[in-house]
């Protein structure tokens, strides 16, 4: 799979001119445009506190845009969205197969009708040997898993990810990276991923979009043209060091640009 291409796709979702301002008179963004086409794979860049998240959060209508559009294409349903948190957020007292099932119980899908679709989830990431165990009896990698299979579930067509791996160890979350990777190139999802870490989003992603600090904007965009799979050799490639040079100094200057503490 390669990078060329995508560019001419149509746009999944697309904030044009969007803002967000917080009851406390905080504002998180201004001016944001961002677009994402069918397909991609496109990383949010930022410092801490640029508003990555809230971008996000606006995507799947968890927040309130305070001003300008977010506009979904015609083929796109905005209702089929997978959320994946920077926390697991998973209920202790649920097995990993209760965890899972959750959002289709919510749809209103009994345990006979959503069985297959859990089991298929879990394989997924897999997790198909623990479906019967308790959170409390996973590793922290194990857990965010079962995170993504609940994203999965609902077989969504947009994934969103909230910086998945922030918290966990290196070698962790390495291994995470490649199998979300997989994952992507197999089921033809739509991601956008947040993260503050250059070597991540060079590793992940087709097209890194790098914003300001607070309030955050669109500072520039860049595309990682290498194509997948991507591996050890990639990731230890004189490229790769290449591309992490070029969006380390972009991020340095969007740093410096914005406008906020």
């Amino acid at each position: 799979m390669t990078i060329a291409g995508t560019s001419t796709a149509a746009p999944v979702v697309a904030l044009r001119g969007v803002g967000k301002t917080f009851a406390n008179s905080v504002t998180g963004l201004d001016n944001f445009d961002f677009s994402v086409r069918e397909g991609e794979f496109v990383t949010l860049l930022g410092p801490s506190g640029c508003g990555k998240s809230t971008a996000l959060r606006i995507i799947a209508g968890l927040s309130e845009a305070s001003r300008g559009e977010v506009e979904w294409t015609a083929q796109s349903n905005k209702q089929a969205i997978g959320f994946v948190f920077q926390e697991p957020t998973l209920m202790p007292w649920a097995s990993v197969t209760a965890n899972v099932r959750l959002p289709l119980k919510l749809q209103g899908l009994s345990e006979t009708q959503s069985s297959s679709r859990v089991a298929q989830a879990l394989e997924l990431v897999g997790l198909g040997a623990f479906a019967g165990a308790y959170p409390r009896e996973l590793s922290g990698g194990m857990k965010m898993r079962v995170s993504i299979a609940r994203a999965l579930v609902t077989e969504p067509k947009l994934l969103l990810m909230d910086e998945p791996f922030a918290a966990l160890d290196e070698i962790t979350r390495f291994k995470l990276n490649n199998d979300l990777l997989a994952l992507w190139r197999n089921l033809g999802k739509t991601v956008i991923f947040v993260t503050h870490s250059v070597f991540e989003s060079v590793y992940l992603s087709q097209r890194i979009v790098v914003m300001t600090s607070r309030p955050g904007r669109v500072s520039s965009e860049m595309t990682v043209d290498h194509s997948y799979p991507r591996d050890e050799s990639f990731r230890t490639s004189a490229e790769y060091a290449g591309f992490c040079r070029k969006a380390s100094a972009a991020l340095g200057e969007a740093t410096a640009a914005g406008g906020g503490a």
